[in-house]
């Protein structure tokens, strides 16, 4: 990956599968560097088929303590680390990462349900990420350096963080929270989603050794642990990816000891495009956009506005790609987009899909879930939906996409900036410089420019409004994971 970017919307990477043939695997968290056995599981289901594959630790009142007091026995020696050292860690789990990269993605597929291609991107960018880490600049200043003072502000880490990742990109959410977090040098508590814990465990397993024992810990468990781990007494800083309405939970656990927050929260990100596009090219990129990984990510362009004289045009080619799409397995080669990944949002689409019916939007392409076995969900596109409807207010996380005609830019920008949520953006035009003057206009974290779901280590990446609090990634990210300190040296006599 040139110059510290990833694009993760490219691979040609395959793999066969490994776990056919084996029978249901048991996975333990890992705690002071040492993966646990025993103790209660829970079963860990495949949304492509319905069956559970795999179980994973189902972690305890006293698994949490125990992995707060690791983390924090190690922090002392891992804060005093030389920088150096911290980041040679990092470069070997990355090295680890990579070796074990198709093991990973499978496992990520099968509990998530995502292709396999996109597994593997999503693990090759988590070892990027990790191997990247060291190359953003340590935050340092010199405020004032006369004859009578020197007045110098440095940084050091918080103690111990809590990440807590979703369930729609597992391993890429691994990527954007530990390293940093690692390399400013806090210990850190993982716990991944209860729906997708297993590549999270194998990779907590597989780092096992990089690291001294408490200063990664990976623990899995039921939605009861979440805020069990977001309230305890020994968290310094969270940094969590999910819902807004989890989010402000999260804020109210953490008011209680005025404990740092991140939060990248929910999106219903806007699409701009012009009228003067290439129209085949422009529905293909957007379809993807909206539809990539079943249209179940928090940047996905959810609510796609069309300048109306290309509109009946696009609507077209939109619905011609959505027509072409190879719905299934994820491991299987033909397929282009996998199943919903939990039964709760396929219940969640299954009922906006019906409201859309029940009011009788006109649809482009009619869609909606199938029988099982399987959480699949066949595309539905809407044409020009009310603005106060469900399906353009609020985030859908799913492959129910919305296109709307707009007249001017000044009114796009309107509509597209009238919403609680400002996380990403995009602007599809031949005229770039049009385009950056509608980027400087829209309220959103991210705007991208005739691309999407571009990221990088070096760039930070965060919501606006209900979006979020924060950065990951970047500069940014990594002062999320410190604290300042000033230091002012009076040099008189």
């Amino acid at each position: 990956m040139p110059r510290g970017e990833t694009n993760i919307s490219q691979s040609t990477n395959k793999a066969t599968s490994l776990f056919k043939e084996i029978a249901m695997l048991e996975y333990g968290a890992l705690i002071d560097g040492a993966v646990t056995t025993g103790g209660p599981y829970m079963e860990v289901i495949n949304p492509a088929t319905g069956d559970a594959f795999a179980r994973a630790r189902n972690c305890t009142d006293s698994d949490l303590n125990t992995a707060v007091a690791a983390a924090r026995r190690a922090y002392p020696a891992w804060r005093d680390l030389a920088r150096t050292e911290r980041a040679a860690c990092l470069a070997k789990a990355a090295e680890v990462i990579r070796a074990h990269m198709s093991e990973l993605g499978e496992l990520q597929t099968l509990e998530q349900g995502k292709i396999l291609n996109d597994s593997l991107i999503e693990a090759g960018a988590a070892a990027h990420w990790f191997a990247t880490a060291a190359n953003i600049p340590f935050p340092e200043s010199t405020n004032e350096d006369s004859e009578g003072r020197l007045n110098r502000t440095v940084y050091g880490p918080l103690g111990v963080v809590a990440a807590i990742v979703p369930w729609n990109v597992p391993l890429l959410q691994v990527g954007f929270k530990v390293p940093l977090a690692l390399y400013a040098g806090n210990t850190v508590i993982l716990k991944p989603s209860p729906f997708t814990p297993i590549a999270t465990l194998r990779l907590a397993a597989l780092l096992a050794e990089v690291f001294p024992a408490g200063v990664f810990n990976v623990l899995s468990g039921d939605d009861s642990l979440g805020p069990k781990v977001t309230a305890h007494p020994g968290i310094d800083k969270i940094s969590f990816t999910g819902s807004t309405a989890t989010g402000r939970k999260i804020m109210e656990n953490a008011s209680a000891e005025l404990v740092r927050v991140t939060l990248e929260l929910g999106g219903n990100d806007a699409a701009i495009v012009l009228d003067d596009v290439d129209v085949e090219a422009a529905a293909k990129s957007l379809f993807a956009a909206s539809c990539r990984n079943t249209g179940q990510l928090c940047v996905a362009a959810k609510r796609i506005f069309v300048q109306e004289s290309i509109y009946p045009a696009f609507g077209a080619a939109f619905k011609s790609v959505a027509d072409a799409q190879k719905i299934g397995n994820g491991l299987d080669a033909e397929t282009t987009m996998g199943p919903i990944q939990n039964k709760r949002q396929f219940d969640r689409l299954s009922a906006i899909a019906a409201t859309i019916k029940k009011e009788g939007y006109t649809l482009i392409k009619d869609g909606g879930p199938r029988e099982g076995p399987g959480l699949f969900f066949d595309p539905m596109i809407v044409d020009n939906p009310p603005e106060s409807s469900q399906i353009v207010s609020d985030e859908q996380f799913g492959p129910i996409v919305p296109l709307l005609s707009f007249k001017t830019v000044d009114e796009v920008v309107e509509r597209a900036n009238a919403s609680p949520y400002g996380l990403a953006a995009s602007v599809w035009t031949k005229d770039l410089n049009q385009a950056a003057q509608i980027a400087d206009r829209l309220e959103a974290g991210t705007v991208w420019i005739n691309e999407i779901f571009h990221f990088s280590p070096m760039v930070p990446f965060g919501g606006h409004k209900d979006s979020g609090i924060g950065a990951e990634s970047g500069v940014d990210g990594l002062k999320a994971f410190l604290q300042p300190k000033t230091i002012s040296m009076n040099r008189g006599p």
